[in-house]
């Protein structure tokens, strides 16, 4: 055999080559997913796992050969191949797989769907835009981004309660507000500050940095398996949990100024009264006695007799002291307005994990001034979530939540005398704040010098909170699986307040002083066995739960009078002390049944049964029962749309269902009797007659269609709803006298919401480097009152009349009801009302003037949102609208804001009555000022005006720096932004001049207004 050399050197030289490339080296880098280092990372080179990287830094070092291929894999995460190249270094980051990346929404009870598996109507918001919201509570976030969700700023001051409405007002008496829900317990979100004192809401003392998402549910298969409170709807709080990996470090710092969203109504400066003062006693006056109305002041001057009345002649004389001392024009608006007021927010959070446990855990600060002179907000936070695996089969959780918050707060909403908002519309510009000493002015007529008494009073509301969740979870055997929770809610809160004795309402008991504390302790049970199963196409998932509340409160009041200087507690009082106590308690027992059954992605049914009783109705009456029934057909995975590329969705959902409300006061259905006080000796009296009331019921229905086009680049819904509520909660029915009570709690009545929901989502432009998305949703609601309680001493059905509104049958709730106000005679300067309320004929009499049906309700008819979204490389825009309208809002007060007689010489003119009639001719809306009682401040339509507005809600401007800039350092990730909340706000009706976002009872109110804010924001991931 024959060696042939020329083969044997080429395969020489192969193998050399080949050795020599192949030889071993090691190979260095970072494995990141969403800015942060991913430890517990699978490494496979050719099929052999190499292992899984532990470092808690998630930095990895591996033995490979060049030309190896690399494959690194995570559960939930796409699979990465990298192959080894010259480089020693291989940096990685990890992406959420497709099927993962599919939207999931928490329903009723903790249930995960996927949003095409949701028969019901839901809509959720993310946690990343609660969080970047700077706002005191969190529930804010949503307003603009759900439709039918319609939201009231009532008050400006830190931490006051929010009035929130889904898909309208369901009913006339009973809880109105939605039930909410965290991580699967219900909650009690009821006031926790006193009456007549800024607002307190439970919400906030949740850090929107620890939410997850909230979930609005809407229809009766989202709402119903929470029975009675689901009436109004439920809205869904999902807090953060641990992930698996190494610890993860955030830290986010918000700083910002905030100042009025709206100006608000402008009062007259002291010229500009001294004007109008005097106008007033020329038009009454000046022709009989002689003078022009240039000779006024000269002539009252010279002829103080001859001034009309006592009231005329104080006014006087304050014009003479004002003009004695400069002229001035002082400023109680500006005085008491804290302009820029503050804001500032640290949260830091720390979460990891491994197969068998993860934790979230964070810290939180908030520190708000108000807008408001001498008020201001305070939180601290802190949250510790932990999960961990004990078995294979065995798994505890628990959740502890802890918050407390200090609020500096302000008489509103009121007219209390040291109510800044009051003093602020109502004080003479001719009473100068301060003494020449630079002192406080206590001599401002009959009102207080506000800027004194909240300097020297005290108005503390301290609320701790505590939340706690343990439960523990088991798989009995594969799909079945049991589950015990203990929830927990305990809310503490110490009110103190004290009046000094110098000036302001503790003048005469010289000093007063009141602390009240309340406490609250809800805890909710809940047991439940789930069982998931399936045979061919066919998946079902079971669910029944027993679940148990009870909610007890306590508070306890005292006061005392007299205290000597120095001392504000309510211990050093001396005189006239006074003390009470309250306690009340009430639970509710349910039993529910949930099914959920999908056949092959394409055909889904949902139902519900809960059958559930209350303390609050007779035991005869306690059991209530509340089902949903709803179904999907998913078109779009159907056989016959396989080859139609373009539709990624496209589906009808449908539902029906009944839920209930229970929400009266404990013991309305018992003969009640009461104690006082005759003659120095307790005696008793009656309380109320015993009623047969139970659940007050009602019926929805919702009919929706989703869609999704082009890569779902153009995605959305639509829906019909209607929601019937029936045996509506009146607990103060009249009835005769003659059996000794007035009024009794009886069960009757129904109401009608109904209206049409839009969504629509647009990806304008999609690619790598530059996104532009346009999304929006538009609600309208329609209310209408069906039928009331038969009135058996006026033998028709019941109207609840006001001054200003009515309601009754086929009118829709809070209808307005008044006078129609027909403008001013041109020639007299008089105010005009129509005699019929409507039309025709007019008359300057207002007692001739017929009241009558205005045509339109307090209660908003269409709400939406518009937002919009940028992001060019690494920077971002991001832009929310809110709009609302069809609605009518009454200018409350305005009977002495825009009073053009004699109310105004004690107080102050609202600047649109410079626009009052001045000389026959004139055309105009405002009648003549003139210095005896007017008429043309009594409700009518006057102080009507359209409620239609557009907000820009929310605004951001920030950027992301690039991982490259950040490789060599510790930090992962760095994000800062500017932030604008409220910024803009346009207003449909001119002569609205206060804030448009009202209440649903449709009154302008004296409290503090909605804010706008701007801020900076930094968040850093280490």
């Amino acid at each position: 055999m024959k060696l042939n050399l020329k083969w044997f050197f080429t395969l020489l030289t192969a193998f050399f080559v080949q050795l020599s490339f192949a030889q071993e080296k090691t190979v260095t880098g970072t494995v990141m997913e969403d800015g942060f280092p991913l430890p517990g990372v699978s490494i496979v080179v050719k099929g052999t796992t190499m292992g899984t990287q532990t470092d808690f830094d998630g930095k990895y070092s591996i033995q490979v050969k060049t030309g190896e291929t690399l494959l690194f894999s995570f559960i939930g995460m796409d699979t990465v191949t990298q192959t080894v190249g010259e480089s020693n270094t291989i940096n990685v980051t990890m992406v959420t797989s497709d099927s993962q990346l599919e939207e999931v929404i928490v329903m009723a009870y903790g249930q995960v769907k996927k949003k095409n598996e949701v028969t019901g109507s839901a809509v959720k918001v993310d946690g990343s835009v609660i969080e970047n919201t700077p706002l005191v509570s969190a529930d804010q976030a949503l307003q603009g981004r759900v439709a039918g969700l319609q939201m009231a700023t009532t008050s400006g001051t830190p931490g006051s309660a929010q009035e929130i409405r889904i898909r309208g007002i369901s009913g006339i008496g009973g809880d109105l507000e939605p039930l909410f829900v965290i991580d699967g317990m219900p909650m009690i979100n009821s006031n926790m500050g006193q009456d007549g004192l800024s607002t307190l809401s439970p919400l906030s003392s949740i850090n929107s940095s620890d939410i997850e998402s909230i979930t609005v549910l809407k229809d009766a298969t989202a709402t119903a398996p929470y029975g009675a409170r689901g009436a109004a709807g439920v809205i869904v709080i999902t807090t953060k949990k641990g992930k698996s990996g190494g610890t993860r470090f955030a830290l986010t710092t918000t700083a910002g100024i905030q100042n009025r969203a709206v100006r608000g109504l402008q009062m007259a400066n002291g010229a500009q009264k001294e004007e109008l003062f005097l106008e007033s006693l020329f038009n009454d006056y000046g022709v009989a006695q002689g003078f022009t109305k240039d000779q006024t002041y000269n002539f009252y001057t010279a002829n103080p007799g001859l001034l009309p009345n006592a009231t005329a002649s104080a006014a006087f004389n304050n014009l003479n002291a004002w003009k004695a001392a400069g002229s001035q024009d002082y400023d109680w608006a500006g005085k008491l307005t804290n302009k820029n007021a503050l804001y500032y927010n640290l949260d830091f959070s720390a979460q990891g994990g491994d197969e068998k446990s993860n934790f979230y855990s964070s810290l939180g600060y908030n520190k708000t001034e108000s807008i408001a002179f001498g008020s201001d907000f305070r939180r601290v936070t802190g949250n510790l979530a932990y999960d961990t695996k004990l078995t294979d089969k065995f798994r505890f959780k628990t959740n502890i939540r802890i918050a407390n918050t200090k609020q500096n707060g302000i008489m509103e909403n009121g007219s209390y005398f040291s109510n800044p908002m009051l003093t602020q519309y109502f004080m003479s510009p001719w009473y100068n704040p301060y003494n020449a000493n630079g002192s406080y002015n206590t001599n401002v007529g009959s009102l207080h010098n506000t800027l004194y008494t909240i300097s020297n009073n005290k108005n503390v509301t301290d609320l701790t909170r505590l939340m706690g969740s343990f439960g523990v979870d088991y798989e009995i055997a594969k799909g079945l699986r049991w589950n015990s929770t203990a929830n927990l809610d305990f809310n503490l809160s110490d009110h103190n307040y004290y009046a000094n004795p110098y000036h302001g309402d503790g003048v005469t008991p010289q000093g007063y002083a009141e602390n009240i504390i309340n406490k609250n302790f809800n805890y909710v049970i809940q047991n439940s066995l789930d069982y998931a199963f399936g045979f061919g196409k066919n998946k079902f998932n079971v669910k029944a739960l027993m679940e148990y509340q009870k909610n007890k409160f306590t508070s306890l009041y005292g006061y005392g009078e007299k205290l000597a200087p120095g001392f504000d507690m309510l211990g050093n009082t001396s005189a006239n002390w006074d003390a009470s106590n309250t306690y009340n308690d009430w639970a509710q027992l349910s039993y529910t049944a949930m099914v959920n059954y999908n056949y092959d992605g394409k055909y889904l049914i949902d139902g519900s049964f809960r059958r559930e009783a209350s303390s609050k109705f007779n035991p005869e009456n306690r059991w209530g029962n509340f089902w949903a029934l709803g179904g999907a057909w998913n078109i779009m995975n159907e056989d016959f749309m396989e080859n139609v590329n373009f539709i990624d969705l496209l589906r009808i959902r449908g539902s029906y269902g009944t839920t209930g409300n229970n929400g009266i006061a404990i013991n309305s259905y018992q003969s009640l009797l009461g104690t006082s006080s005759y003659g120095g000796q307790m005696s008793y009296e009656l309380g109320q007659l015993p009623a047969i009331i139970t659940w007050e019921s009602q019926a929805k229905t919702d009919v929706g269609i989703d869609f999704g086009v082009l890569n779902n680049r153009i995605a959305g819904s639509v829906a019909f709803y209607n929601s019937k509520s029936s045996d509506l909660l009146f607990v103060n029915n009249p009835i005769t006298s003659t059996t000794g009570y007035t009024t009794k709690a009886i069960n009757s009545g129904a109401m009608r919401n109904r209206g049409w929901e839009f969504e629509l989502d647009i990806d304008v432009v999609r690619t790598e480097n530059f996104n532009f998305n346009i999304s929006g949703n538009f609600a309208t609601v329609n209310n209408k009152i069906l039928s009331m309680p038969y009135d058996a001493i006026q033998g028709e059905p019941m109207e609840i009349v006001s001054s200003t509104r009515i309601i009754k049958e086929g009118q829709p709730l809070y209808a307005w009801n008044m006078r129609k106000y027909a403008g001013v005679d041109s020639q007299t300067g008089q105010a005009l009302y129509y005699i019929n309320g409507h039309d025709g004929a007019t008359t300057t009499n207002y007692g001739d003037a017929a009241v009558a049906l205005q045509g339109e309700s307090a209660l908003p008819k269409y709400t939406g949102g518009l937002t919009l979204h940028f992001d060019i490389y690494n920077f971002f825009i991001d832009g929310t609208f809110y709009y609302s309208g069809g609605n009518k809002i009454y200018e409350d007060w305005a009977t002495y804001t825009n009073n053009t007689g004699n109310r105004s010489y004690t107080y102050n003119y609202g600047t649109p009555i410079l626009d009052r009639w001045q000389q026959p001719g004139d055309v105009t809306n405002v009648p003549k000022v003139i210095s005896t009682t007017s008429t043309s401040e009594q409700v009518s339509t006057r102080f009507l005006h359209d409620g239609d507005f557009i907000r820009l809600r929310d605004v951001a401007i920030g950027y992301k720096f690039p991982s490259e800039l950040l490789r060599n350092t510790h930090i992962d990730g760095v994000t800062v932004s500017v932030r604008g909340t409220n910024l803009w706000t346009w207003v449909k009706d001119n002569d609205l001049k206060y804030d448009p976002e009202v209440r649903a009872d449709g009154f302008t109110n004296l409290a503090n207004p909605p804010i706008k804010q701007v801020s900076l924001s930094a968040n850093i991931k280490f």
